[in-house]
């Protein structure tokens, strides 16, 4: 049974989080881990997704630009989070195999 730091855990579950469109299942496949280890921690964490929709609506819709803006403002985000995350788990693995 493997030992994962706090660090990494924390890490994972705030991926799982901020990745709405992702199941725990892919992620956990995106950090080499299995899918229960992780929803496990998931359900420690006291972790949930938002879910619904905002109840205030905003006073005019945003411009497709300004869409799209923020669509891959959101995706930078979720890449250098996961990007961290892989460095991360590639640093406590090469600490692992070397005796």
């Amino acid at each position: 049974m493997k030992n994962y730091p706090p660090e990494f855990k924390a890490d994972a579950v705030a991926l799982y989080e901020s990745r709405t469109d992702a199941t725990i299942r892919s992620v956990a496949a995106d950090l080499g881990i299995n899918p229960e280890t992780l929803r496990n921690w998931v359900m420690a964490a006291g972790a949930s997704r938002p879910r619904g929709r905002r109840t205030q609506e905003p006073v005019q819709p945003p411009t497709p630009l300004e869409a799209e803006n923020a669509a891959l403002r959101k995706k930078v985000r979720e890449r250098e989070e996961e990007r961290e995350i892989l460095r991360k788990a590639a640093k406590y693995f090469t600490g692992e195999t070397r005796c």
